[in-house]
C-alpha cells in the first residue's frame, strides 16, 4: 500500500521544479554592501554575490538567476563602470550559476573548479530535489583549476581561489582576497543549517575540514562573505564550526548505538539551535540526516 509520502511526492517534486518559472522576479531587489574599499557583497535571490574591483576590470563570484541579470548588472553599474571580466563559480548550484551564460555572452570569463563543470555538464539526479539536466555550453567555466588559482586585480592585488574538501558539493571553492583581508566562502558558510547535497559528492566531515582550514586564515577583523546571509566574521565562524561538530558527534554516537535515522531524528539534538538556525532552507531533521548519512 503505497504511503500519503509516496503519493505527494511527486507533487513536491513538480511544485519544486515549477518554483523558479512561477517567481515574480520583478520584486527581487538588488542590494549592494560594501565590504572593504574595493570589495562589495550584492544579496538577491539565491547566493551572495561577490563583487571586486581590479586596475582594469571588475571581478564577480557567483551570479544567481539568469532572470536577474539585468538588475545585477544595473547594480554594478552603480558601483563602477568597470566591465565585468571574469566570473568565479563557488560551486554548481542553479542560484549561484544561473546567471553563466548571460555574464558570458557579455564578454566574461567563466572560472570555476574541474568539478564545477563536471556536474553542470553532465545529468545529476539529486534525489527528492529531482534531475538536474546539462547546463548549454556557454554556461559552463572556460578556465578551470584543480586545486588553487591566483587572479592578479592589479599590480599589488590579488583574489585566491583554493579548492577545499568536498563538503557541500565536491566542488566547492574559497575565493580569498588577502589584500582586502576577506572572503568569500560559497555555501560552506551560512546563516542557517547548511545544505549538505550528497548527490553532489557532499560531506559533512568534509565540511568541518575546510571550517577548521579557514579559521587559520581569517583573524578577528576579516570579512567573511558567506554563501547565504549577512556578512560575518571570525566569531560566527567559530560559532558555526562549533555548532556542525556537537551535531556530527552526537548524530553519530546515536547512529552508531544502533539507532535508527528515523529514531535519531526524533531525539532532539539540535535543540538548542533550532530557533535561530533551522527555519529557513535547511530544517533539523534534514541537518540531522546529512550527519547520519555522510560522518564517517
Amino acid at each position: 500500500m503505497r504511503t500519503l509520502k509516496t503519493l505527494l511526492l511527486p507533487v513536491a517534486l513538480l511544485i519544486v521544479q515549477l518554483l523558479p518559472a512561477q517567481r515574480d522576479w520583478d520584486q527581487v531587489q538588488i542590494t549592494p554592501e560594501k565590504v572593504t574599499d574595493n570589495l562589495y557583497v550584492l544579496f538577491g535571490a539565491g547566493g551572495n554575490i561577490g563583487l571586486a574591483l581590479g586596475e582594469e576590470y571588475a571581478y564577480v563570484i557567483d551570479d544567481q538567476f539568469a532572470q536577474l541579470t539585468d538588475k545585477i548588472l544595473a547594480a554594478i553599474r552603480g558601483i563602477t563602470d568597470k566591465p565585468v571580466r571574469f566570473v568565479v563559480n563557488t560551486h554548481w548550484h542553479g542560484d549561484h550559476v544561473g546567471g553563466n551564460e548571460n555574464l558570458a555572452a557579455q564578454g566574461a570569463i567563466l572560472v570555476a573548479h574541474e568539478n564545477v563543470r563536471k556536474r553542470m555538464n553532465s545529468r545529476t539526479d539529486r534525489g527528492d530535489r529531482g534531475v538536474s539536466e546539462p547546463a548549454p555550453y556557454g554556461a559552463l567555466s572556460k578556465i578551470t583549476f584543480s586545486e588553487e588559482m591566483t587572479i592578479h586585480l592589479g599590480p599589488d592585488r590579488s583574489l585566491h581561489l583554493m579548492y577545499v574538501d568536498p563538503a557541500h558539493t565536491d566542488g566547492d571553492s574559497y575565493s580569498y582576497f588577502p589584500q582586502e583581508n576577506a572572503i568569500h566562502m560559497g555555501d560552506n558558510f551560512v546563516d542557517g543549517y547548511p545544505f549538505i547535497d550528497i548527490s553532489s559528492g557532499g560531506d559533512i566531515d568534509g565540511l568541518i575540514r575546510n571550517l577548521n582550514m579557514a579559521l587559520f586564515i581569517v583573524d578577528d577583523q576579516t570579512k567573511i562573505i558567506p554563501g547565504h546571509g549577512p556578512v560575518m566574521g571570525r566569531t560566527d565562524l567559530i560559532a558555526f564550526r562549533d555548532m556542525l561538530s556537537a551535531i556530527r558527534t552526537r548524530v553519530k554516537q546515536a547512529r552508531d548505538s544502533g539507532k535508527s535515522l528515523e529514531e535519531v531524528q526524533a531525539m532532539g539534538l539540535t535543540k538548542e539551535w533550532d530557533a535561530a538556525k533551522g527555519q529557513g532552507f535547511i530544517g533539523p531533521a534534514q541537518i540531522v540526516q546529512f550527519a547520519f548519512e555522510t560522518a564517517d
